[in-house]
């Protein structure tokens, strides 16, 4: 089953992160690289990805067939979506585990969903 492992953060984390000495920055992204190596060597991992700022997002809403794009995120939160893992694993229970070694779930929040399946629909 896959999973969707999605990795929050907050505008008061990443200043934290910025203002962290190379060498502990580095060791946070060894982690990360761990991680990825581990889950490739199961075949667990589909694609993992670190997004960009929020401040770059573009809000896309369609309405009577008139494309509307705003610039920034969605709305006003405490918590923006920072990047995420599709992984594909045996069981939720897998799955959280995956999760748990994420260096944000130390200080922040890491959520797992399910990906939603539609049989005997092509796509």
């Amino acid at each position: 089953m896959k999973y969707l492992v999605l990795i929050y953060t907050n505008p008061d984390a990443r200043r934290q992160w910025e203002q962290l000495p190379p060498a502990e920055q580095a060791a946070g992204l060894r982690e990360y690289a761990a991680l990825n190596e581990d889950l490739a060597a199961t075949g667990e991992m589909v694609v993992a990805e670190s997004l960009a700022d929020p401040s770059l997002a573009k809000r896309v809403m369609v309405r009577d067939g008139q494309v509307t794009a705003t610039d920034g995120p969605y709305a006003e939160t405490k918590e923006q979506l920072a990047g995420f893992y599709l992984v594909e694993c045996d069981d939720v229970e897998r799955a959280v585990q995956i999760a748990a070694r994420i260096p944000e779930a130390q200080a922040a929040v890491v959520e797992v969903r399910p990906v939603r399946t539609y049989s005997g629909l092509e796509m």
